[in-house]
């Protein structure tokens, strides 16, 4: 196994982040919840456990996995061990070549 595999297994596992998914469940950050491309074909949904699930057009959970956010940076490692980042701007997020906007709560609207 790579280098950059076992790390990925160890960010999966929490081993290399201990009591991540329960600080963030008890005190979310402010980008916990669904981000959206403009055309609607990709959804992240952010959990305030620390794990996210990906939506791409028709197919549900496409992707899932774990993030971690630290100031305006997200870190993604999918359960298969593929790492990725992103950025938050002006609550828009920055991923991938995409640009995802928060999807309003209609509760909120």
């Amino acid at each position: 196994m790579s280098a950059k595999n076992t790390v990925a297994v160890l960010l999966i596992s929490g081993a290399l982040l201990p009591g991540v998914s329960m600080a963030q469940s008890e005190n979310p950050h402010p980008y916990v919840g669904m981000w959206v491309t403009d055309d609607g074909h990709v959804r992240h949904e952010l959990l305030a456990n620390g794990r996210y699930d990906e939506a791409r057009g028709n197919r549900e959970s496409a992707y899932q996995g774990n993030y971690r956010v630290t100031g305006n940076h997200i870190d993604y490692v999918d359960d298969t061990g593929f790492t990725t980042d992103g950025e938050f701007i002006n609550d828009v997020l920055y991923h991938g070549g995409m640009v995802l906007r928060r999807k309003s709560n209609p509760i909120d609207e």
